[in-house]
């Protein structure tokens, strides 16, 4: 016989369920969830309705659940399959400690409105060790009224609807949700942010303080009127400020700490918008800018509270109009394993954007992982790295067809991109970013400095584009692409000077695979270029060639290499294959080109030119092979000073010194001609060559020494 509180203490025992909920059929590390007691939510007792009435009732009822379960100590508590409205002036307010674990056929629906702003499900500052598993978050995008304004100075673009916001919140885990049809975003994870308190022209007076905190007098210098407080509770309870959103005041400043009795404490040199961590014991502060005087002086104080050490994982985010996930004031967050797709309506229109907006009076974001997640189908972007530090991108699949796959902004630093699969989709990298084994096809890639490494990536069909902005500001090795003849491709060198290691193109594109206008400068080591189109040949950029290859396919007649750029090029152990239908090999004209050839290689495989020197301001050819051993007649000029058209005229290349060169071929061809060098041609420099059955044809004026011809 049991007694009566026994008795009851088993009936309410086996209103908890015991179960192990499968959120994710994809992710082994949701059926890896240990098995917990989660507490199904009584509908009747809290007012819920789970037929999609009664919106106003239902979400209060599910918050009352939800702070009475928090506050009796349960950890994770369900709902019963169905949909549940959630009202448009209201949200579901999360609890501490707690699971809020739903199966795929529940749904929260947010109820149709003409707000700008609206969340479904808060998890704000304070909020800490909370998981969604499960369930369908679901906006009312296709049911909004979008001509409504929440404040008569409000943008209008109703990008603020979000399925679930976390604002300063610790310790979240989100896994196998779905939230879709957002008027803005699925997820935001943002700060929390508070204005403790604005200090303006009025707030200042002239004058400086001493090394022992004192006010002293100093006609080049302001500083705070009297001390400013730092008892406002969100200081008391975080311990760190900044100063932000200043105008009239120069960014760097210097700030003095006091103790509640008005003893100093230590002297800072700060600057604005930089966490400020307040010492032990400090009530008060003064501030000192460096400038003589107040007017139109103002700034703000405040603290923010990212959210933190949280997981997005085993998710999907679909047919949001602004993004699927917006990561906007957060520290060590983590986004793995998720769906991310259909994202349209109203920009930026990304699968996840990394934005605090952090130059504009925002917050900062540091430390996001973003991991095999996959992309498909955005209207305008998959990845956005706009502002923060420290992003690790890998093994991602970016596919939404030619939109912006990855976009790294001038304001963020310090990214990884490791093994990540851009198919069809671009990238764009405007600063400090290490791309390492990434894969593209059928797209273009576009790295601008400073501060890009690129290594180990394989290009097919697609275009990897440089156009540096800083001096060596963008470096690539090992660099493979693969051109089939499907479209534009391969390598284009624009903008200050940069460096490439042990690059590879091969096979034809519909144009040039490689070509550029940098100013010179730039650096190709081990570069070949295999196979390329015969028909437009290379357009080479200005630069310092060393242990490279050029060959062309064996299929046109017009190609040729293109030295046709203003600037230094300087060519050592290089190696340059013609066609075998070939007119030309190699083209060097323009009249400011300084050009270098050294210790290099000319195979030519049909009737044609190895080099023709048709406009420089200093050509020197020194110490190389060229071999010419399927010419069908002899009257080719193999190395060849301007063109017989062009004798009349006046002499296009200035400075010329060939020295020290094998010349092979199998006819009596003309092996060095100058003699249609132009009229007022200078004395060019030919000796100590060595011709193999070519000849020498040099005008009279010319310095020849030394020259075998067998």
């Amino acid at each position: 016989m049991y007694k009566p509180g026994t008795i009851a203490l088993l009936l309410l025992l086996c209103s908890a369920v015991l179960y192990e909920q499968p959120v994710s059929a994809k992710a082994e590390d949701a059926k890896k969830s240990a098995v917990q007691p989660v507490q199904s939510i009584d509908l009747a007792r809290w007012g819920i309705r789970n037929d999609g009435t009664q919106p106003t009732q239902t979400t209060q009822g599910i918050n009352d659940a939800l702070a009475w379960a928090g506050k009796a100590g349960i950890t994770a508590v369900s709902l019963p399959p169905g949909k549940y409205t959630i009202d448009k002036n209201s949200r579901i307010n999360m609890v501490s400690n707690m699971t809020f674990q739903l199966t795929p056929d529940v749904i929260l629906q947010k109820e149709p409105n003409d707000k700008e702003r609206y969340d479904l499900m808060y998890i704000g500052y304070g909020v800490h060790d909370v998981t969604l598993l499960g369930g369908t978050y679901q906006g009312d995008k296709d049911m909004h009224d979008y001509s409504k304004k929440d404040h008569p100075d409000s943008k209008g673009t109703h990008e603020g609807g979000y399925g679930i916001l976390l604002e300063g919140a610790e310790r979240v885990t989100i896994d196998g949700v779905k939230a879709v049809n957002f008027t803005g975003d699925g997820l935001m994870l943002s700060a929390h942010g508070t204005n403790t308190g604005v200090m303006n022209a009025q707030s200042f007076v002239r004058g400086g303080i001493d090394s022992k905190g004192k006010p002293i007098r100093d006609l080049k210098k302001i500083r705070t009127k009297s001390m400013q407080p730092l008892s406002h509770e969100i200081l008391q309870k975080e311990g760190y400020f900044e100063l932000a959103n200043f105008q009239g005041l120069p960014p760097n400043f210097d700030i003095y700490f006091y103790e509640s009795n008005g003893g100093f404490l230590e002297k800072r040199s700060a600057k604005m918008r930089e966490n400020m961590v307040i010492p032990q014991g400090a009530a008060f502060y003064h501030v000192v800018f460096h400038q003589p005087s107040a007017a139109g002086a103002y700034v703000q104080v405040w603290n923010r509270v990212p959210t933190s050490d949280s997981v997005v994982k085993n998710s999907e985010f679909a047919f949001n109009r602004r993004q699927g996930i917006t990561v906007g004031g957060t520290r060590n967050v983590t986004i793995m394993d998720n769906i991310l797709h259909d994202m349209k309506g109203t920009a930026p229109q990304s699968g996840i954007d990394v934005e605090g907006g952090f130059f504009e009076n925002g917050n900062w974001n540091s430390d996001v992982t973003i991991k095999r997640n996959r992309f498909y189908n955005n209207a305008a972007y998959d990845l956005i790295l706009y502002d923060g530090q420290g992003a690790h991108v890998e093994e991602n699949y970016f596919g939404s067809i030619n939109k912006f796959g990855l976009a790294v902004s001038a304001p963020f630093a310090d990214a990884v991109i490791v093994n990540n699969h851009f198919d069809g989709s671009k990238i764009v990298a405007e600063n400090d970013a290490v791309f390492t084994g990434n894969k593209m096809n059928d797209s273009i890639a576009s790295f601008l400095g400073p501060n890009i490494q690129v290594n180990g990536m394989t290009l097919t069909d697609a275009v990897f584009r440089v156009d540096g902005k800083e001096k060596f500001g963008v470096k690539v090795s090992d660099l493979t692409i693969y051109n089939n003849k499907k479209r534009e491709s391969g390598l284009i060198v624009n903008g200050m000077p940069s460096e490439f290691r042990n690059v590879k193109i091969i096979g034809e594109s519909t144009l040039r695979v490689l070509t550029g206008n940098t100013p010179g400068g730039s650096v190709f080591h081990n570069l070949q270029v295999l196979e390329y189109n015969s028909t437009y040949g290379l357009s080479l950029p200005p630069g310092t060639y060393t242990d490279c290859r050029f060959e062309t396919a064996d299929t046109g007649t017009f190609g040729a290499v293109f030295i046709n750029t203003a600037g230094k090029y300087a060519f050592n152990n290089c190696t340059f294959v013609s066609a075998s239908m070939a007119t030309n090999n190699v083209i060097a004209n323009h009249t400011e080109l300084d050009l270098s050839i050294k210790n290099s290689t000319f195979e030519v495989q049909g009737t044609a030119p190895a080099i023709r020197v048709q406009a420089v301001k200093k050509f020197v050819f020194e110490n190389n092979l060229v071999n010419a051993f399927y010419l069908d007649n002899s009257d080719i000029e193999l190395i060849k000073i301007n063109d017989y058209s062009k004798r009349q005229l006046k002499a296009p290349v200035r400075s010329a010194a060939i020295r020290g060169n094998t010349i092979r071929s199998n006819t009596p061809a003309a092996g060095i001609s100058t003699i249609n060098a132009g009229i007022g041609a200078p004395v060019y420099t030919v000796e100590n060559n060595t011709l193999h059955t070519a000849k020498l044809a040099l005008k009279p004026n010319d310095k020849s020494q030394n020259n075998q011809v067998e």
